[in-house]
């Protein structure tokens, strides 16, 4: 895996993939992703929040291009224990706050709030399709947040009435929501 750009751009990492239950976003997608958040967002001002965080690939992106405050959560304690590896040896310490638990307990106990937050929860959660209604009406997102969450095609969210836009990578697609 790789961070694409920013002042880690090209920079590799190599979590261990023994009995992980994460799936990595895939660097086609994740190139598609940012490709399209690099025009949306301005980096350097978002307090960005990474939801079933697994190997912390969104949270070094974003901070890799200027994201001073980003969270990760995330429940698996080797994933957990990997990423503040990963943050040590990337001397970004001081702006990622890592929790290691359920996400929903998250959502339901936390009272920061965030202008972007990506969601890749595992592709069989039962929960996903409440899940964008969940977080939006949550309380951690401020008005006009986005909210990118990250799912195989056999969801659709074009009902939701704060969806903007799907962009599909194969088997990986990423809702848009805008908090309005």
């Amino acid at each position: 895996m790789r961070i694409i750009s920013g002042k880690f751009g090209g920079r590799r990492f190599y979590p261990p993939a023994d009995k992980w239950p994460t799936r990595p976003t895939t660097d086609i997608a994740k190139e598609g992703l940012y490709n399209i958040l690099q025009n949306w967002i301005y980096f350097e001002a978002e307090i960005f929040l990474d939801l079933f965080g697994g190997t912390g690939n969104h949270c070094y992106e974003f901070i890799s291009r200027g994201c001073r405050d980003a969270t990760y959560v995330d429940r698996h304690r080797p994933a957990v224990s990997f990423v503040r590896k990963t943050a040590k040896e990337l001397q970004i310490e001081s702006e990622l706050t890592i929790y290691a638990m359920d996400v929903f307990r998250f959502i339901k106990t936390n009272d920061k709030k965030y202008t972007t937050i990506f969601a890749g929860p595992p592709y069989d959660l039962k929960e996903i399709p409440e899940l964008p209604m969940l977080i939006l009406t949550s309380g951690l997102l401020v008005e006009e947040g986005m909210l990118i969450l990250e799912h195989n095609p056999n969801h659709r969210f074009q009902n939701n009435p704060f969806f903007e836009q799907v962009r599909n990578y194969g088997e990986t697609h990423f809702s848009f929501f805008i908090k309005k």
